[in-house]
């Protein structure tokens, strides 16, 4: 027998996923993400992206698909993760706190016209609105990925992809349809399929 979570879920997924579709405004911010990422590598620029938990994992996933290939081959883009580096978050979280995390990194790594991709369910994540303070001092562009109201990151962001819907697991599922279209978007852009 099917356990009625596994249609309940799938129905959820496609409520919010029928939402998304029909909110244009959104989807011309997905169209400003994916500019705003081919302007970044078309000027020699890098994008890093921030997150906690499941929007960590989405985030290091999307910048291995800059980083490594999306659909074909073709050459790298400078996309990175910041949380990668173990040594260092446990370092700075003993010795600064684990709100500086991102902060402290963006010090050191961003310059003005990278990108920052903030990833937080909620908007409200204490170290990616420190993340976002220190990218707009170093004059980066930060994109929000967030759910339904954005949090305090939506007064904060060039660019706020909120999904509309509270669930933190849909809201997740949705950051990483669009990052894939976003992906694929910037790929057949930059290098034409052989």
């Amino acid at each position: 027998m099917i356990h009625p979570l596994i249609q309940t879920r799938i129905a959820s997924h496609l409520y919010v996923v029928t939402l998304l579709h029909e909110q244009e405004d959104l989807l011309e911010r997905c169209q400003q993400m994916a500019d705003a990422l081919l302007k970044a590598f078309q000027t020699g620029k890098k994008v890093l992206f921030c997150g906690n938990g499941g929007s960590a994992a989405d985030a290091q996933h999307l910048a291995a698909e800059l980083s490594g290939r999306y659909y074909f081959d073709r050459p790298p883009l400078y996309a990175e993760a910041l949380h990668v580096n173990t040594s260092y978050l446990t370092a700075v979280s003993n010795d600064y706190g684990y709100a500086e995390i991102y902060a402290r990194l963006l010090r050191a790594m961003g310059t003005p016209g990278d990108v920052l991709v903030a990833l937080s369910t909620s908007g409200n994540s204490e170290n990616v609105l420190k993340a976002i303070a220190a990218a707009r001092e170093q004059g980066m562009i930060v994109i929000g990925m967030t759910g339904m109201d954005g949090g305090k990151m939506a007064q904060l962001c060039d660019v706020l992809i909120n999904i509309p819907s509270k669930d933190t697991p849909r809201i997740q599922e949705c950051h990483m349809l669009l990052g894939h279209i976003v992906c694929e978007i910037v790929e057949q852009t930059l290098f034409k399929k052989p």
